[in-house]
């Protein structure tokens, strides 16, 4: 048996996913099915053994399209070119989604002056990039007591980014806890 971190392993697993999602040729066990020819015409309602007679004579594959239909409704294509379409369709939106980044910027509300400054332009920085940008603050102990503070710290971090960011999400604190997230502001 071949461990997981081998190649064979996961890719029986996906071959496997790929034969359920449209079943072919002698995979469809049902007495009847609608065909629809390659140019895209009805031929109409057939046994399974016509249809595939006609896949066979014409060196195409009987590929079943919708199987929730009375009877279900297959058609005459070739599965290698439909396979490789399906792929770049799943490859071209993969490259269009959009995949957001948070960085997390940790301060104190004692972080210094000229730490903060540096912190701040980080931020700007991941914000310029496309990235959102969380700025956390964790009070220990009695420290909890310093809450407006932090909350001063945050308005400043705020009006420091008030021209490249809009304050997405506020947290109050919770479990000595307090962020606040920024998000690239929107062109209009």
């Amino acid at each position: 048996m071949q461990k997981r971190g081998q190649g064979g392993y996961q890719n029986r697993f996906s071959q496997a996913e790929e034969s359920e999602k449209h079943r072919i040729n002698e995979q469809i066990d049902v007495p009847q099915v609608r065909l629809v020819l390659d140019g895209g015409v009805q031929k109409g309602v057939i046994s399974i053994r016509e249809a595939l007679a006609l896949a066979e004579e014409a060196g195409l594959d009987l590929v079943e399209v919708a199987p929730d239909g009375k009877p279900p409704v297959c058609r005459l294509l070739d599965y290698g070119k439909l396979k490789y379409k399906e792929q770049k369709k799943a490859a071209e939106a993969r490259k269009k989604a959009v995949v957001h980044v948070v960085k997390e910027i940790r301060i104190r509300y004692s972080t210094d002056e000229h730490d903060l400054e540096t912190k701040i332009r980080h931020a700007k920085k991941f914000i310029g990039e496309g990235d959102k940008v969380r700025f956390s603050m964790r009070f220990r102990g009695r420290e909890v007591v310093y809450a407006e503070l932090g909350l001063e710290i945050f308005a400043k971090i705020e009006q420091e980014l008030i021209d490249v960011a809009v304050p997405e999400e506020r947290s109050p604190i919770t479990n000595q806890k307090m962020h606040i997230t920024f998000t690239q502001k929107t062109a209009k």
